[in-house]
């Protein structure tokens, strides 16, 4: 399948587009198929990568399933606000399994975005326990930085939170690059942005926040996590910068 354009998109409302799959529960006819497939693979071509054939069962389970997302559980500590505009909140997120991947391509965009697709084919059956899964928010990729301290080394890790009704008997998956961890609790500085995510953006982003923050050896500045709230067609999708603190 050809790519198509960003201006092909202009008619494409990505709402809109799973409101109609969503709705129908029955099987996708080929043109709705079609229609799905040819909108990711223009989104996927924004990251440099394209989406294989083999994708389209767990793009349309995932869409039909867009609605029953369940949230990463945290415990809000702080908020700071400037002039009624929130600057950065900081929260601590619980222990737990996650579903991991380490991906190292040539870029950042294109290490997330074919890691992604991994933990789509597992969350859609491909694991032990035969079935959909379920999926939390946000989509988590943890970067390092290089030695330069400004671009970022080439592994990029990429995660997702166990949904509840499995952190007690976590199902395995049938890829071997994908691995159930459990992590200790995890406690950040996060500020909100919107809209790609590429190493220039998140490089934009980091910089800033450290503009307000200041400096400071409470977080730590070799390490950081990029947290992907909404699908990746959404225009001026929902995403955050995570800081780590060194310490609970």
């Amino acid at each position: 399948m050809a790519l198509i354009s960003l201006e092909d998109l202009d008619g494409l409302d990505d709402e809109q587009l799973d409101d109609d799959i969503t709705d129908n529960p029955e099987p996708m006819d080929e043109d709705e198929s079609e229609r799905l497939m040819s909108h990711w693979q223009a989104v996927a071509s924004t990251h440099q990568v394209s989406v294989p054939q083999e994708m389209r069962g767990p793009i349309q389970e995932m869409t039909r399933n867009s609605q029953q997302r369940e949230p990463l559980p945290f415990t809000p500590i702080s908020s700071h606000e400037k002039m009624g505009e929130v600057q950065y909140e900081e929260r601590l997120y619980p222990a737990g399994h996650w579903a991991s991947v380490t991906r190292g391509d040539d870029l950042y965009e294109q290490s997330i975005s074919m890691a992604f697709m991994k933990l789509m084919r597992f969350i859609c059956k491909e694991n032990s326990a035969g079935r959909y899964l379920g999926m939390t928010v946000p989509i988590i990729s943890y970067i390092r930085m290089a030695k330069d301290g400004k671009t970022f080394e080439k592994d990029v890790e990429t995660a997702f939170f166990l949904p509840a009704a499995l952190q007690h008997s976590p199902p395995q998956s049938c890829d071997p690059d994908i691995s159930i961890v459990y992590r200790q609790p995890i406690r950040v500085v996060t500020r909100p942005f919107f809209g790609t995510t590429t190493e220039e953006t998140v490089g934009r982003q980091i910089l800033l926040l450290w503009e307000i923050l200041g400096a400071t050896d409470e977080l730590h500045s070799d390490r950081y996590a990029v947290a992907v709230y909404e699908n990746p067609g959404v225009p001026r999708r929902r995403n955050e910068l995570w800081f780590i603190r060194r310490d609970l």
